[in-house]
C-alpha cells in the first residue's frame, strides 16, 4: 500500500462528506411543469477535512455529542459512504457492526443469518461451520438460534452482530455504540474479546458516548465536533477536553 506505513491501520486524510438538503421538493412531473420551479436544495457538509491515523493493533475511539456526524465519519471508513474529499486507506480486512441488525435478514433465523453473515465477510460455509458453535455460544442465544430474528430483542440483535464480526477474523472492527445495547455481562465479554483482538495487532475503531468505557477500553481518541475534528491524541487528554467543553457550555 504505497505511503502507507506496515504499522498504520487505518489513515483518514483530509477526508469530507457531504449531503444534499432539500428544501422543497416537485412531487411529480405535473408538479414541476405547472410551478416552472427546479429543487431548492443545499449542499450540507456533515464531515469536514477530517484527518488521523490509527495504528495497528490499538482500539481508537470517536467521541463528540450527538449529530457531530461519527457515525456518518464511520460509515465513511466502512465504505458505506464514500468521501467527497480526501481519501480513506485500510491496511487489511474490515469487518463492521454498525447498529442493531445490520446486515441480518429479519425473515431468517439466527443459524441462517449467521452464514449469510459470514459470506457478506468474506468466509467459505466451511470457515463459518468451523466457527458456529463459538459464535453462537458468545453470543448467548442458543435457545432461540433457529427462530426468525425479527423475533429477536434488540439485545439479542446485537450479541449476535458482535458474535458473528468478532469471529470473522477481521484485521480491523469498527463498531458503532451498539455496545450500549447489552447486558454488563454481554460488555464485559466483548471487552475482554477486544483485548485479545488487539493483544494479536488487530485494530478497533468505537463509537461510544460512555466515557468510562472509552477511557477503558481505547489508546486514543479523535473528538469530533460539528462535523469537524476537534483534538485527536491521547485518551486521557482528548476525553479531559471534551470533558471540560461540555462543562463549560452547561455551566
Amino acid at each position: 500500500m504505497s505511503g502507507v506505513a506496515d504499522d498504520t491501520a487505518v489513515v483518514v486524510d483530509q477526508v469530507s462528506k457531504k449531503f444534499r438538503l432539500f428544501h422543497e421538493r416537485n412531487q411529480t412531473l405535473k408538479s414541476a411543469v405547472m410551478r416552472r420551479r427546479r429543487i431548492v436544495a443545499d449542499d450540507f457538509w456533515a464531515v469536514r477535512n477530517v484527518s488521523f491515523e490509527v495504528p495497528q493493533g490499538e482500539t481508537f475511539g470517536l467521541i463528540g455529542r450527538n449529530g457531530s456526524s461519527k457515525s456518518t465519519l464511520l460509515k465513511t471508513l466502512a465504505r458505506i459512504y464514500v468521501p467527497d474529499e480526501g481519501r480513506v486507506v485500510m491496511n487489511g480486512r474490515v469487518s463492521s457492526m454498525l447498529e442493531v441488525g445490520s446486515g441480518f435478514h429479519p425473515e431468517l433465523s439466527g443459524r441462517e443469518n449467521i452464514f449469510l453473515n459470514g459470506s457478506i465477510l468474506g468466509l467459505t460455509r466451511k470457515q463459518v461451520t468451523a466457527r458456529f458453535d463459538e459464535i453462537v455460544d458468545f453470543s448467548g442465544v442458543e435457545t432461540f438460534i433457529d427462530q426468525p430474528v425479527k423475533n429477536y430483542s434488540s439485545g439479542m440483535y446485537v450479541r449476535l452482530g458482535v458474535a458473528v464480526a468478532v469471529h470473522t477474523d477481521p484485521d480491523i472492527l469498527i463498531v458503532d455504540e451498539i455496545l450500549s445495547v447489552g447486558d454488563g455481562a454481554f460488555i464485559e465479554k466483548s471487552r475482554k474479546k477486544f483485548l485479545e483482538f488487539t493483544g494479536q495487532g488487530r485494530t478497533i475503531i468505537l463509537v461510544s458516548h460512555s466515557l468510562p468505557q472509552v477511557r477503558e477500553m481505547c489508546h486514543q481518541v479523535a473528538w469530533l465536533d460539528g462535523g469537524r475534528l476537534r483534538a485527536v491524541g491521547p485518551t486521557d487528554e482528548v476525553v479531559a477536553a471534551y470533558g471540560a467543553s461540555i462543562e463549560a457550555e452547561s455551566s
